[in-house]
């Protein structure tokens, strides 16, 4: 309780100081910056840190080392943020390439934390993944309407927390009897954006950011010349502001997570923002199909480092009604969202990727597939698991059946709604069960499940019993 005091005073200090720069000409906001310094909007955003942040701060400070520095990218992401909030009181609506301009310092923040996932695996993988994964949540400042391609402002921060969840439950059951601290930083960077930031945005902004009507307009960056007789690329349309990688196989470098509107100001695409599958990429709907591969095309596939030996990796709807994910090696971010309960989700010799299925369909099954995680909301009929080696499977909704077969490895993470599903096992071994805790604050229960049992032959029939082990 003292540690949030501080914290909130301290905001408030901020504040004073701000309202004294702004009125000596120093934060450079411009005309009427004490004004926007006291914006009812910018001062809950300065409460909001003090509330929530302090939180994860005072824990990451216990921890040290690449937890800290995470913690620190992350404050400078949540700064840069209201910067901008300011800005945008005072700024005309730009157009997408402004926007990209207008957003820079805040993707060079999220391109900061996202290197510090890359490279030798850290001891400390889990804490980076969610820091950095979490930060794409903060792009709801790019929401311009319906038609921009984005979820609205709450529900992006919403989705946006769900594939950092993943690895922030890891950090729960990993350190939950070894440092509290850990469980602390993981607990407070949930809170941060659930209820924090959602909540912020739901009260302040939950149509968008409203940009000034008479103020300044956005300079955009200044576009390279094209190769001598070369056609100039056209710009790439609103709808594609979260837009994947495309589904031309000649494409060189496909376009991932907030490529559409950081392209222009980047040498590298984001490499773990979401995989959205557009229209086109949908088999339906794509004319270049055949049962056929061209001998052409598939030179093109092979020559790519992300493709398996056994094929090309595969995300699209087939035929309406099945979704299939082939071969995906190394893919963080796969995300399938336009999905119904008529359709199922088949998930093929896949490989330390991670598989979000927003919405209710009917079936999944995991066939297999190696350090796989899957995070899916609602199933109709059942969650099988066959297969597979070291899999993860997180169920955030209902699922009436799970089953796992010829498995080694497997953690499933049950959400309320789930508790009375059925869970089926056979010739499996390593198979646990997490459960929430009877209330939010309450860490994970760890069960697991036998994989050894005896059978008597009592009373003209053979009684079938789990093995129970006991040690210290």
């Amino acid at each position: 309780m003292e540690e949030k005091l501080i914290a909130r005073l301290e905001a408030a200090v901020v504040r004073l100081e701000t309202l004294s720069l702004s009125s000596r000409g120093g934060v450079g906001v411009g005309d009427g910056g004490a004004d926007v310094a006291v914006d009812p909007s910018i001062v809950a955003f300065d409460d909001m840190m003090g509330q929530y942040f302090g939180r994860v701060s005072t824990a990451a400070d216990k921890i040290g080392g690449q937890v800290l520095d995470a913690t620190k990218i992350l404050e400078e992401a949540f700064t840069v943020e209201k910067e901008l909030l300011i800005k945008i009181k005072q700024t005309q609506k730009p157009d997408l390439a402004g926007l990209a301009e207008f957003l820079k310092p805040l993707n060079e923040v999220i391109m900061k934390a996202i290197k510090m996932t890359e490279g030798r695996r850290s001891d400390f993988f889990n804490h980076l993944k969610t820091s950095a994964d979490s930060l794409s949540a903060l792009v709801w400042i790019a929401y311009t309407g319906k038609d921009c391609g984005m979820s609205m402002p709450i529900a992006h921060v919403e989705e946006s927390w769900q594939m950092a969840e993943f690895y922030n439950n890891k950090i729960l059951v990993e350190y939950k009897t070894k440092d509290p601290n850990h469980v602390e930083w993981a607990k407070a960077m949930k809170e941060l954006y659930l209820p924090g930031l959602r909540d912020y945005v739901k009260s302040h902004y939950p149509l968008g950011p409203v940009w000034s009507a008479t103020g300044k307009t956005v300079a955009s960056a200044p576009t390279r010349a094209p190769l001598t007789g070369a056609p100039t690329p056209p710009p790439p349309p609103p709808a594609s502001l979260f837009s994947s990688e495309s589904s031309r196989a000649s494409s060189s470098q496909p376009k991932e997570g907030m490529a559409a509107v950081f392209q222009e100001i980047s040498s590298k695409p984001v490499t773990t923002g979401l995989r959205k599958i557009t229209d086109d990429m949908k088999t339906k709907n794509r004319r270049d199909r055949t049962g056929i591969v061209a001998a052409g095309e598939k030179e093109v596939r092979t020559a790519s480092p992300s493709f398996s030996k056994v094929g090309p990796p595969k995300l699209e709807l087939q035929m309406g009604r099945k979704w299939v994910v082939e071969n995906q090696i190394g893919r963080k971010n796969l995300v399938i969202d336009d999905c119904d309960a008529k359709q199922s989700v088949y998930i093929f010799g896949c490989k330390d990727s991670v598989l979000q299925i927003q919405g209710k369909v009917n079936n999944i099954t995991v066939d297999k597939c190696t350090k796989m995680g899957i995070v899916f909301t609602d199933v109709v009929a059942a969650c099988e698991i066959v297969n597979c080696n070291g899999v993860e499977v997180q169920c955030q909704g209902s699922a009436p059946t799970i089953s796992v077969d010829n498995t080694s490895g497997c953690q499933i993470y049950l959400s309320n709604d789930s508790l009375g599903a059925s869970i089926t096992t056979a010739k499996s071994s390593e198979i646990n069960v997490m459960i929430p805790g009877a209330k939010p604050d309450e860490d994970w229960g760890e069960h697991a499940l036998p994989q050894q049992f005896v059978h008597v032959y009592k009373d003209g029939q053979f009684e079938t019993t789990p093995v129970s082990h006991s040690g210290g």
